[in-house]
C-alpha cells in the first residue's frame, strides 16, 4: 500500500499539473464561452474520459515496464523535465499568450463536443508525460502490486484534474471577464507557472528512482 505521506505528495503534484495552463483548459475555457456551460460539461465529460484512459494504459502496462528497466526510466524521466522545460519556454517565451485568452470555437453538437472533449484529453501531451515521468517515481514495487499502486495514485489524478477542469467550464464567463479587466495578471500568471514548471523539472530531474 502507499504511505499516506507519498499520496499526499503525489495528490499536490496532481494539483499543480491540473492548475497548468495546457490544451484540456485551454479547449474547456473557450468551448464554454462561445457556446454556454452546457457544452463545457460535455466536453468535459469527454476530457475527463480522456483522463481514465491515460492512466488506465499507464496502470495495465506502461508503468510496470519503466519500472523495471532502469535505462527506460531514467531516459522518461530526462524527456519529462525537458518537456515540462518546455511547458515553461511557451509561457513566457517573446509573443506567448496565456491561455486563459480563449479562442474563438464554432458551436458543435453534443456528441461533438465529447468526442472533442475526449480527443484533447487522450491528445495532450501534458497527460502522458505525467503519468509517465512523475507517477512512477511514487511507485514502490516492494510495497506490493504495482497495478495497484498505479490505479490507486492514476484515480487519484483522474478526481483532481476531473474537479479542476469542472470548475474552469462552470467559471469560465468570470475567469474571462475578470483577466479582460486584469489584464497584468495574464502576464503574472505565464510567469509565475513558468516558474513552477521550471522547478518541478529540476525536482524531477534530481530525483533518484524510488
Amino acid at each position: 500500500m502507499i504511505s499516506l505521506s507519498q499520496l499526499l505528495l503525489f495528490a499536490g503534484a496532481a494539483l499543480l499539473m491540473a492548475l497548468t495552463p495546457g490544451p484540456n483548459m485551454l479547449y474547456l475555457l473557450s468551448r464554454s464561452l462561445c457556446q454556454g456551460r452546457m457544452a463545457g460539461i460535455m466536453s468535459w465529460c469527454g476530457v475527463v474520459l480522456g483522463f481514465s484512459v491515460h492512466m488506465l494504459c499507464a496502470a495495465i502496462g506502461l508503468t510496470a515496464l519503466f519500472m523495471t528497466i532502469p535505462l527506460g526510466y531514467e531516459l522518461l524521466k530526462v524527456a519529462g523535465a525537458l518537456y515540462l522545460l518546455w511547458l515553461a519556454w511557451q509561457g513566457i517565451r517573446p509573443g506567448a499568450r496565456s491561455p486563459f485568452e480563449p479562442t474563438a470555437l464554432a458551436a458543435q453538437s453534443p456528441g461533438r463536443l465529447f468526442l472533442m472533449g475526449l480527443l484533447t484529453s487522450v491528445l495532450n501531451p501534458k497527460v502522458a508525460i505525467f503519468y509517465l515521468s512523475v507517477l512512477p517515481q511514487f511507485i514502490a514495487p516492494d510495497a506490493g502490486s504495482v497495478l495497484s499502486q498505479s490505479l490507486q495514485l492514476g484515480t487519484v489524478q483522474v478526481l483532481i484534474s476531473a474537479v479542476v477542469n469542472l470548475m474552469v467550464a462552470l467559471s469560465a464567463a468570470r475567469l474571462a471577464l475578470w483577466f479582460a479587466r486584469h489584464r497584468l495578471w495574464l502576464a503574472v500568471q505565464r510567469y509565475v507557472m513558468a516558474t513552477v514548471l521550471g522547478l518541478l523539472a529540476v525536482r524531477l530531474l534530481a530525483q533518484g528512482r524510488s
